[in-house]
Protein backbone atom coordinates (compact mmCIF):
# COMPACT_ATOMS: atom_id res chain seq x y z
CA UNK A 1 0.00 0.00 0.00
CA UNK A 2 2.64 2.35 0.72
CA UNK A 3 4.41 1.68 -2.41
CA UNK A 4 1.03 2.65 -4.45
CA UNK A 5 0.71 5.82 -2.07
CA UNK A 6 4.14 6.77 -3.40
CA UNK A 7 3.67 6.10 -6.94
CA UNK A 8 0.48 7.96 -6.98
CA UNK A 9 1.90 11.01 -4.61
CA UNK A 10 5.58 11.75 -6.29
CA UNK A 11 4.63 12.36 -9.84
CA UNK A 12 1.58 14.70 -9.33
CA UNK A 13 4.65 16.93 -7.12
CA UNK A 14 7.68 16.58 -9.51
CA UNK A 15 6.01 18.04 -12.35
CA UNK A 16 8.17 21.14 -12.86
CA UNK A 17 10.83 21.44 -15.40
CA UNK A 18 14.01 19.98 -14.07
CA UNK A 19 12.13 17.77 -11.65
CA UNK A 20 14.16 14.36 -13.19
CA UNK A 21 17.10 15.81 -11.68
CA UNK A 22 15.93 16.77 -8.49
CA UNK A 23 17.81 16.38 -5.20
CA UNK A 24 16.72 14.70 -2.74
CA UNK A 25 18.19 16.65 0.57
CA UNK A 26 15.75 14.23 3.31
CA UNK A 27 14.48 10.74 3.12
CA UNK A 28 13.59 9.58 6.58
CA UNK A 29 10.93 7.80 8.49
CA UNK A 30 8.74 7.95 5.94
CA UNK A 31 9.49 11.97 5.06
CA UNK A 32 10.84 13.07 1.77
CA UNK A 33 12.04 16.30 0.87
CA UNK A 34 13.54 17.38 -2.51
CA UNK A 35 14.73 20.50 -4.22
CA UNK A 36 15.07 21.32 -7.54
CA UNK A 37 15.82 24.35 -9.77
CA UNK A 38 16.72 25.60 -12.95
CA UNK A 39 18.83 28.32 -14.79
CA UNK A 40 17.50 30.00 -18.12
CA UNK A 41 19.86 32.45 -19.78
CA UNK A 42 17.97 33.52 -22.78
CA UNK A 43 17.40 36.28 -25.42
CA UNK A 44 14.77 36.69 -27.97
CA UNK A 45 15.74 39.13 -31.40
CA UNK A 46 13.67 40.73 -32.95
CA UNK A 47 12.88 44.40 -33.36
CA UNK A 48 12.45 46.44 -30.42
CA UNK A 49 8.45 47.58 -29.45
CA UNK A 50 7.91 44.16 -29.55
CA UNK A 51 6.58 42.14 -26.30
CA UNK A 52 8.92 39.14 -26.83
CA UNK A 53 11.78 41.01 -27.92
CA UNK A 54 15.04 40.84 -25.75
CA UNK A 55 16.80 39.47 -22.55
CA UNK A 56 14.60 36.26 -21.39
CA UNK A 57 16.68 35.30 -18.60
CA UNK A 58 15.32 33.60 -15.38
CA UNK A 59 16.12 31.14 -12.01
CA UNK A 60 13.53 28.91 -10.72
CA UNK A 61 13.86 27.49 -7.69
CA UNK A 62 11.24 24.84 -6.03
CA UNK A 63 10.57 22.23 -3.19
CA UNK A 64 8.31 19.16 -2.92
CA UNK A 65 7.78 16.80 0.49
CA UNK A 66 5.58 14.73 1.59
CA UNK A 67 5.12 12.07 4.92
CA UNK A 68 3.62 9.10 5.30
CA UNK A 69 0.55 9.89 7.59
CA UNK A 70 -0.68 6.22 8.03
CA UNK A 71 -0.32 3.46 5.72
CA UNK A 72 -3.33 5.08 3.98
CA UNK A 73 -3.05 8.88 3.74
CA UNK A 74 0.22 10.81 2.65
CA UNK A 75 0.76 14.19 3.21
CA UNK A 76 2.44 16.35 0.46
CA UNK A 77 3.45 19.61 -0.18
CA UNK A 78 5.12 22.17 -3.35
CA UNK A 79 6.83 25.18 -3.35
CA UNK A 80 8.25 27.16 -6.24
CA UNK A 81 9.70 30.71 -7.14
CA UNK A 82 11.15 32.50 -10.70
CA UNK A 83 13.18 34.92 -10.48
CA UNK A 84 13.12 36.73 -14.04
CA UNK A 85 16.31 38.66 -14.47
CA UNK A 86 15.83 40.14 -17.47
CA UNK A 87 13.34 42.83 -19.21
CA UNK A 88 10.21 41.29 -17.12
CA UNK A 89 12.53 41.28 -13.28
CA UNK A 90 9.13 42.89 -12.12
CA UNK A 91 7.39 39.82 -13.35
CA UNK A 92 8.87 37.49 -10.49
CA UNK A 93 6.93 35.32 -8.89
CA UNK A 94 5.76 32.03 -6.23
CA UNK A 95 4.29 29.68 -9.21
CA UNK A 96 3.03 26.91 -7.16
CA UNK A 97 2.69 26.91 -3.29
CA UNK A 98 0.27 24.08 -2.22
CA UNK A 99 -0.31 21.23 0.13
CA UNK A 100 -2.55 18.47 0.10
CA UNK A 101 -3.27 14.78 1.07
CA UNK A 102 -3.14 11.76 -0.76
CA UNK A 103 -5.77 8.86 0.16
CA UNK A 104 -3.98 6.23 -2.34
CA UNK A 105 -7.25 4.74 -4.71
CA UNK A 106 -9.30 7.84 -3.36
CA UNK A 107 -7.77 10.45 -5.25
CA UNK A 108 -5.89 13.40 -3.35
CA UNK A 109 -6.79 17.02 -2.32
CA UNK A 110 -5.06 20.22 -2.37
CA UNK A 111 -5.23 23.69 -1.64
CA UNK A 112 -3.30 26.76 -2.98
CA UNK A 113 -1.70 28.35 -6.11
CA UNK A 114 -1.25 25.11 -8.53
CA UNK A 115 -2.07 24.85 -11.98
CA UNK A 116 -5.47 25.66 -13.31
CA UNK A 117 -7.56 22.34 -14.11
CA UNK A 118 -7.11 22.84 -17.83
CA UNK A 119 -3.28 23.22 -17.84
CA UNK A 120 -3.54 19.31 -18.06
CA UNK A 121 -4.94 19.41 -21.70
CA UNK A 122 -3.16 22.57 -22.75
CA UNK A 123 0.26 21.40 -21.65
CA UNK A 124 0.42 18.88 -24.69
CA UNK A 125 1.37 21.79 -27.05
CA UNK A 126 3.16 23.54 -24.39
CA UNK A 127 6.21 21.92 -25.21
CA UNK A 128 8.29 24.54 -27.47
CA UNK A 129 11.81 24.93 -26.58
CA UNK A 130 11.44 28.53 -26.09
CA UNK A 131 7.61 30.08 -26.98
CA UNK A 132 4.94 28.57 -26.82
CA UNK A 133 1.90 27.85 -24.41
CA UNK A 134 -0.61 30.89 -25.44
CA UNK A 135 -3.52 28.22 -24.73
CA UNK A 136 -2.38 28.23 -21.11
CA UNK A 137 -3.25 31.74 -20.78
CA UNK A 138 -5.61 33.16 -18.17
CA UNK A 139 -6.32 35.84 -19.74
CA UNK A 140 -8.29 34.70 -22.66
CA UNK A 141 -8.76 31.04 -21.10
CA UNK A 142 -10.47 30.44 -17.80
CA UNK A 143 -8.27 27.89 -15.24
CA UNK A 144 -5.94 27.51 -18.00
CA UNK A 145 -2.85 28.42 -15.99
CA UNK A 146 -1.08 28.58 -12.75
CA UNK A 147 -3.82 29.97 -10.33
CA UNK A 148 -3.98 31.17 -6.97
CA UNK A 149 -6.43 29.93 -4.74
CA UNK A 150 -7.43 26.72 -6.35
CA UNK A 151 -9.01 23.44 -4.17
CA UNK A 152 -8.62 20.67 -6.66
CA UNK A 153 -9.39 16.74 -6.29
CA UNK A 154 -7.42 14.31 -8.54
CA UNK A 155 -7.77 11.21 -9.38
CA UNK A 156 -4.99 9.36 -11.08
CA UNK A 157 -6.32 5.66 -11.25
CA UNK A 158 -9.67 6.24 -11.70
CA UNK A 159 -10.29 4.62 -7.90
CA UNK A 160 -7.86 1.94 -8.45
CA UNK A 161 -9.58 0.22 -11.68
CA UNK A 162 -7.11 1.49 -14.72
CA UNK A 163 -4.18 3.35 -14.64
CA UNK A 164 -5.39 4.43 -17.85
CA UNK A 165 -8.10 7.44 -17.00
CA UNK A 166 -7.40 10.17 -14.46
CA UNK A 167 -9.78 13.32 -14.07
CA UNK A 168 -9.63 16.22 -11.48
CA UNK A 169 -12.07 18.36 -10.67
CA UNK A 170 -11.25 22.19 -9.35
CA UNK A 171 -12.97 25.34 -7.71
CA UNK A 172 -11.30 29.13 -8.02
CA UNK A 173 -11.83 31.07 -4.84
CA UNK A 174 -11.40 34.50 -7.05
CA UNK A 175 -7.88 33.53 -8.32
CA UNK A 176 -6.34 34.33 -11.11
CA UNK A 177 -9.00 33.05 -13.46
CA UNK A 178 -10.51 34.83 -16.42
CA UNK A 179 -8.53 37.96 -15.88
CA UNK A 180 -9.43 38.81 -19.50
CA UNK A 181 -7.31 41.48 -20.03
CA UNK A 182 -8.07 41.87 -23.49
CA UNK A 183 -11.72 43.07 -21.74
CA UNK A 184 -10.40 45.15 -19.39
CA UNK A 185 -12.10 48.50 -20.18
CA UNK A 186 -15.32 46.78 -20.08
CA UNK A 187 -14.86 44.20 -17.16
CA UNK A 188 -12.46 46.15 -14.95
CA UNK A 189 -9.84 43.00 -15.53
CA UNK A 190 -11.16 41.28 -12.17
CA UNK A 191 -10.38 38.12 -10.92
CA UNK A 192 -13.07 35.86 -10.45
CA UNK A 193 -14.43 32.86 -9.28
CA UNK A 194 -14.71 29.48 -11.11
CA UNK A 195 -15.00 25.96 -11.33
CA UNK A 196 -13.69 23.01 -14.10
CA UNK A 197 -13.63 19.68 -14.61
CA UNK A 198 -10.98 17.58 -16.79
CA UNK A 199 -10.50 13.73 -18.10
CA UNK A 200 -7.94 12.12 -19.42
CA UNK A 201 -7.60 8.73 -21.47
CA UNK A 202 -4.24 6.78 -21.97
CA UNK A 203 -5.10 4.20 -24.52
CA UNK A 204 -4.53 1.29 -23.91
CA UNK A 205 -0.65 0.49 -25.41
CA UNK A 206 -1.10 2.97 -28.37
CA UNK A 207 0.91 5.43 -27.03
CA UNK A 208 -2.02 8.05 -27.67
CA UNK A 209 -3.57 10.31 -24.52
CA UNK A 210 -7.17 11.75 -24.94
CA UNK A 211 -8.12 14.82 -22.82
CA UNK A 212 -10.81 17.13 -22.36
CA UNK A 213 -11.59 19.91 -19.78
CA UNK A 214 -14.34 22.65 -18.96
CA UNK A 215 -14.22 25.88 -16.77
CA UNK A 216 -16.60 28.96 -16.28
CA UNK A 217 -16.69 31.99 -13.99
CA UNK A 218 -19.80 31.72 -11.31
CA UNK A 219 -20.71 35.15 -12.18
CA UNK A 220 -24.31 35.37 -13.71
CA UNK A 221 -23.15 38.07 -15.38
CA UNK A 222 -20.16 38.75 -17.33
CA UNK A 223 -19.63 34.98 -17.57
CA UNK A 224 -16.74 33.42 -18.81
CA UNK A 225 -16.94 29.56 -20.18
CA UNK A 226 -13.68 27.52 -21.73
CA UNK A 227 -13.94 23.96 -22.89
CA UNK A 228 -10.71 21.77 -24.51
CA UNK A 229 -9.91 19.10 -25.91
CA UNK A 230 -6.56 17.58 -26.77
CA UNK A 231 -4.26 14.29 -28.27
CA UNK A 232 -0.79 13.17 -27.57
CA UNK A 233 1.10 10.72 -28.81
CA UNK A 234 4.33 9.66 -27.78
CA UNK A 235 7.12 6.63 -27.43
CA UNK A 236 10.58 7.26 -26.82
CA UNK A 237 11.54 9.50 -30.08
CA UNK A 238 8.66 10.91 -31.47
CA UNK A 239 6.13 13.22 -29.74
CA UNK A 240 3.14 14.82 -31.70
CA UNK A 241 0.43 16.93 -29.71
CA UNK A 242 -2.67 18.58 -30.78
CA UNK A 243 -5.53 20.30 -29.05
CA UNK A 244 -8.56 22.62 -29.71
CA UNK A 245 -9.99 25.47 -27.72
CA UNK A 246 -12.98 27.86 -27.32
CA UNK A 247 -13.60 30.35 -24.63
CA UNK A 248 -17.25 32.53 -24.69
CA UNK A 249 -17.55 35.52 -22.72
CA UNK A 250 -20.86 37.38 -22.44
CA UNK A 251 -21.08 41.00 -20.77
CA UNK A 252 -24.24 43.64 -20.39
CA UNK A 253 -26.16 42.06 -22.09
CA UNK A 254 -25.13 43.04 -25.25
CA UNK A 255 -21.41 41.81 -26.44
CA UNK A 256 -20.16 38.09 -26.90
CA UNK A 257 -16.41 37.76 -27.33
CA UNK A 258 -15.48 34.03 -28.56
CA UNK A 259 -11.86 32.97 -28.74
CA UNK A 260 -11.52 30.19 -30.63
CA UNK A 261 -7.67 28.15 -31.33
CA UNK A 262 -5.74 25.14 -31.74
CA UNK A 263 -2.17 24.48 -31.44
CA UNK A 264 -0.17 21.19 -33.51
CA UNK A 265 3.30 20.18 -32.47
CA UNK A 266 5.72 17.42 -33.68
CA UNK A 267 8.91 16.87 -32.26
CA UNK A 268 11.58 13.82 -32.76
CA UNK A 269 14.16 12.77 -30.53
CA UNK A 270 17.74 11.80 -31.93
CA UNK A 271 20.63 9.90 -29.84
CA UNK A 272 23.56 11.65 -30.53
CA UNK A 273 27.35 10.19 -29.19
CA UNK A 274 26.66 13.41 -26.78
CA UNK A 275 23.61 14.07 -25.27
CA UNK A 276 20.20 14.04 -27.25
CA UNK A 277 19.02 16.20 -29.97
CA UNK A 278 14.67 17.08 -30.55
CA UNK A 279 13.69 18.89 -33.77
CA UNK A 280 10.66 20.64 -32.84
CA UNK A 281 7.75 22.34 -35.25
CA UNK A 282 4.51 23.40 -34.32
CA UNK A 283 1.78 25.77 -35.89
CA UNK A 284 -0.44 28.11 -33.27
CA UNK A 285 -3.55 29.79 -34.73
CA UNK A 286 -5.83 32.03 -32.30
CA UNK A 287 -8.50 34.13 -33.71
CA UNK A 288 -10.66 36.44 -31.39
CA UNK A 289 -14.75 37.54 -32.88
CA UNK A 290 -16.15 40.22 -30.44
CA UNK A 291 -19.40 41.66 -32.02
CA UNK A 292 -22.10 43.93 -30.29
CA UNK A 293 -25.47 45.17 -30.75
CA UNK A 294 -23.98 49.22 -31.23
CA UNK A 295 -20.75 48.67 -32.96
CA UNK A 296 -18.82 46.83 -35.62
CA UNK A 297 -17.20 43.58 -34.06
CA UNK A 298 -13.74 42.28 -34.52
CA UNK A 299 -12.44 39.27 -36.13
CA UNK A 300 -8.83 38.89 -36.07
CA UNK A 301 -6.20 36.55 -35.37
CA UNK A 302 -4.57 37.03 -31.38
CA UNK A 303 -2.02 34.69 -32.24
CA UNK A 304 -0.90 33.18 -35.73
CA UNK A 305 2.90 31.53 -36.01
CA UNK A 306 4.66 28.60 -37.14
CA UNK A 307 7.59 27.39 -35.13
CA UNK A 308 10.96 25.86 -36.42
CA UNK A 309 13.13 25.11 -33.36
CA UNK A 310 15.46 22.88 -31.95
CA UNK A 311 16.62 21.72 -28.00
CA UNK A 312 20.01 19.95 -27.46
CA UNK A 313 19.98 17.67 -24.22
CA UNK A 314 23.59 17.55 -23.96
CA UNK A 315 22.92 15.50 -20.15
CA UNK A 316 20.13 15.49 -17.97
CA UNK A 317 21.08 18.99 -16.07
CA UNK A 318 22.33 20.86 -19.29
CA UNK A 319 20.12 22.16 -22.41
CA UNK A 320 20.85 24.18 -25.10
CA UNK A 321 17.49 25.50 -27.21
CA UNK A 322 16.79 27.52 -30.40
CA UNK A 323 13.79 28.41 -31.90
CA UNK A 324 12.55 30.48 -34.87
CA UNK A 325 8.94 32.06 -35.19
CA UNK A 326 7.72 32.96 -37.93
CA UNK A 327 5.43 35.43 -37.55
CA UNK A 328 2.17 35.15 -39.54
CA UNK A 329 0.26 38.32 -38.18
CA UNK A 330 -1.06 41.26 -40.09
CA UNK A 331 -0.46 44.62 -39.55
CA UNK A 332 -4.08 45.20 -39.08
CA UNK A 333 -4.37 42.11 -36.72
CA UNK A 334 -5.62 42.24 -32.91
CA UNK A 335 -2.40 39.75 -32.03
CA UNK A 336 -0.21 42.97 -33.63
CA UNK A 337 -1.75 45.31 -31.38
CA UNK A 338 -1.37 42.72 -28.20
CA UNK A 339 2.21 42.23 -29.04
CA UNK A 340 3.41 45.73 -29.69
CA UNK A 341 4.87 47.35 -26.40
CA UNK A 342 3.54 50.82 -26.92
CA UNK A 343 1.41 52.27 -30.27
CA UNK A 344 4.05 54.11 -32.02
CA UNK A 345 1.27 56.11 -33.77
CA UNK A 346 2.22 54.67 -37.05
CA UNK A 347 -0.54 51.33 -37.64
CA UNK A 348 1.30 50.10 -40.83
CA UNK A 349 4.66 50.43 -38.74
CA UNK A 350 3.49 48.36 -35.95
CA UNK A 351 6.34 45.62 -34.84
CA UNK A 352 3.95 42.79 -33.32
CA UNK A 353 4.27 41.36 -37.05
CA UNK A 354 7.95 40.45 -36.88
CA UNK A 355 9.48 37.10 -36.68
CA UNK A 356 11.41 36.44 -33.63
CA UNK A 357 14.94 33.70 -32.97
CA UNK A 358 14.83 32.71 -29.56
CA UNK A 359 18.33 30.81 -28.29
CA UNK A 360 19.42 30.28 -24.90
CA UNK A 361 21.00 27.92 -22.72
CA UNK A 362 19.35 26.05 -19.26
CA UNK A 363 20.83 23.99 -16.06
CA UNK A 364 18.16 22.79 -14.32
CA UNK A 365 18.61 19.92 -11.08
Amino acid sequence: MKRNLLAIAIPALLVAAGANASIEVWNKDGNKVDFYGRVKAANNITDRGQKDEGDDTSARLGMSGQTQITDSLVGYGRWEYEAKAGKDSENSEVRYAFAGLNFGDLGSFDYGRNDGVLKAITAYTDVLPQFGGEAANNDWNVLSSRTKAVATYRNNNFFGLTDDVSFALQYADNGDNSNTKYFTDRINGKSREAYGANAQWRIFDTGLTAGAGYAQTTESDNRHNTWAAGLKYENYDLYLGANYFQSKLKFDSNYDVKLRGFELVAQYGIDLEVGRLTPSLAYVQHKVKDYGHDREGINSPVAKYVSLGATYDLNKNFSAIVEYKFNLLDRKDEGAKLNTVKDRGHHENKPGTKDVLGVGLIYQF
